[in-house]
């Protein structure tokens, strides 16, 4: 195995669920543009927060209701006055801005990625 290589061990060690934003609002305080999400994790996690640098695709009003990817077992980060919870993925563009992921087609909140 090469240095950037992983075994199935550490990558069954991050925990990707699948979540469905409930709130998204602007997050004026942010270094960066970003906007302030709840995404909801199903039963078993609940609603978790988030800062996420997705301004240019996305407005606020149509990220409710989505389905997106996250990382839940991160340890908490301090961004600004809000505490985030979980990292939502997503990819850069060919200018580098992010364009989320997420499920085709919608699937129960909480599942994890196989």
């Amino acid at each position: 195995m090469s240095g950037d290589e992983i075994g199935m061990d550490d990558f069954l060690k991050v925990d990707i669920r699948v979540g469905r934003v409930t709130r998204a609002e602007p997050f004026p305080e942010a270094r960066r543009p970003a906007y302030k999400l709840w995404v909801d994790f199903g039963a078993e996690l609940g609603e978790r927060r988030s800062s996420a640098q997705i301004t240019a695709h996305y407005a606020p009003e149509d990220l409710v209701g989505r389905q997106v990817l996250a990382v839940v077992n991160f340890p908490p980060r301090q961004i600004g006055p809000m505490r985030s919870e979980v990292l939502v993925l997503g990819l850069p563009d060919a200018e580098g801005e992010i364009v989320l992921i997420g499920p085709d087609s919608d699937v129960p909140e909480g599942g994890r990625l196989h």
